[in-house]
């Protein structure tokens, strides 16, 4: 009986029967586990050249992750689109619409990947120039971009086909998987840059190797759910109508993230005008940054699939029991969360640079962002609900919002009245990079909740039980 229970742990999870509460539970422990693993790829990074190397480059590894993150909003559209139709035609129980969608995701992510890995290498340096990084910095950020781009299938392919797996209901196996490469990940860190000096280099081929193995073990573990669906030749071409629903509801999650990518690089041009230390500073608190936004974006993700199978099995009452069981729980551990950052918000600083001035601003740059990862709970919450249900154009608009309408004008804004007379950029104090972050976190949630409760989602279903009928 319970070796029975034990190996249903390791089996899709249809999420249209049985408490809801119950379900996204199960779903979102593992889920959580493997977002707070997966973050460990760049912040045991940043520890690691922290301590070993210094706050030069550890800059430098921060500097670099607005342009990386540009080139994957490719691999966003792909697996928001690619989730919401596995998981209502999953819940729909339409096998062949299913293949499909698969297939043709698995030969999208090979086509986006050899763009990037071919694009990313040659915009390196002219990027890393046109944005003004600090000289000290400049080829160690560049160096660990280039080894990142001409290793990037792994982490495509993770990323994608987990997300795949997901709107399957499975979050365990990823979840196995990424434990596994994460721990690889740690030992190839230590090894390359302590054991072999290699730097800021060290940390990313240490990545991109880990990356592989977590990308090649997803697609086996896919290759493998014959029961569910069946991949073939005739499955992997792309066929028309799929591609374009898959574009159809990615693209606005690209764009989105694109947009959101662009105003992040424009915002990084007046972080690298205050010099290195606000730099080091910056990749600090992002990286605990990272962590504290795991539970929204774990209670996100459980919602679009949640939504996506109830949907696809034209439960719209259950879907609405779903959301307020997701948003009790996201704003829970959020409450929690701010607690502790509040806390201990000093020691989470120590573990990366021993630089009192780094220390010092970059708890002062955590007390701002705290009491906004409640509103992002919210956000990310109510988004994952709609674009379950097939609404990906409305997130899109409300991030194009907050992000370019709010964001990037607040950020110069206040960090130009904060300027001496005659200062030039950056001669003002950085408290605005973030306090432009929390007010568009604040906004973001209450556009958010207004269109959740509009209630526009509920009518955009790719199914036949859904409402739009089959292909």
């Amino acid at each position: 009986m319970m070796a029975g229970k034990f190996s249903s742990l390791f089996e899709a999870q249809d999420m249209t029967v049985g408490s809801p509460t119950r379900n996204l539970v199960r779903f979102s422990v593992p889920l959580l586990i493997g977002n707070l693993a997966q973050q460990l790829y760049s912040t045991v990074d940043s520890i690691v050249v922290g301590n070993y190397v210094g706050d030069g480059a550890l800059a430098a590894i921060g500097a670099s992750g607005p342009v990386i993150n540009l080139l994957l909003v490719l691999f966003m559209g792909v697996s928001v689109g690619a989730s919401v139709m596995v998981s209502q035609y999953f819940g729909a129980k339409e096998r062949d619409n299913l293949s499909d969608t698969i297939g043709t995701t698995i030969t999208a992510t090979l086509v986006c990947t050899a763009f990037v890995m071919i694009l990313g290498p040659l915009i390196t340096r002219p990027v890393m120039s046109m944005l003004d990084t600090p000289g000290d910095i400049y080829d160690m950020a560049c160096d660990y971009m280039f080894i990142l781009f001409i290793g990037f299938i792994g982490s495509a392919f993770f990323n994608v086909i987990s997300g795949v797996l997901r709107g399957l209901g499975d979050s365990i196996m990823p979840l196995v998987f990424l434990l596994a490469a994460c721990g690889m990940n740690i030992g190839l860190d230590i090894w390359f840059v302590a054991g072999f000096q290699w730097g800021v280099a060290g940390v990313a081929w240490a990545t991109i190797i880990a990356q592989f193995v977590s990308g090649v073990l997803c697609v086996i573990r896919l290759l493998r759910m014959k029961d569910i669906f069946t991949i073939t030749l005739r499955s992997l071409w792309p066929k028309a109508i799929f591609v374009k629903r898959l574009a159809k509801l990615g693209l606005p999650s690209g764009l989105t993230q694109a947009i959101f990518s662009f105003a992040m690089i424009i915002v990084q041009n007046l972080t690298n005008s205050f010099g290195s230390l606000v730099l080091a500073a910056n990749t600090v608190v992002m990286r605990v940054d990272g962590f504290a936004m795991m539970p929204n974006f774990t209670f996100g993700s459980a919602m679009t699939t949640y939504t996506g199978q109830n949907i696809g099995a034209g439960r719209l009452d259950r879907t609405e029991k779903g959301a307020k069981s997701g948003m009790i729980m996201g704003l829970s551990v959020s409450v929690v969360l701010v607690g502790l950052i509040l806390l201990f918000g000093k020691y989470l600083m120590l573990m990366f640079t021993d630089t009192p001035e780094v220390i010092e601003l970059g708890q002062r740059m955590l007390q701002t962002l705290a009491v906004g990862y409640i509103a992002m709970a919210v956000t990310q919450i109510l988004s994952g609900v709609m674009r379950g249900a097939g609404d990906t154009m409305t997130p899109m608009w409300i991030s194009i919002i907050t992000t370019v309408v709010v964001r990037v004008p607040v950020a110069y804004g206040l960090e130009f009245l904060t300027r001496p007379e005659g200062g030039a950029m950056g001669s003002g104090t950085p408290d605005p990079l973030f306090l432009s972050l929390l007010i568009s976190w604040v906004v973001g949630a209450l556009l958010t909740t207004a269109a959740y409760l509009r209630g526009g989602w509920k009518k955009k279903a790719i199914t036949a039980t859904g409402g739009q009928g089959k292909k």
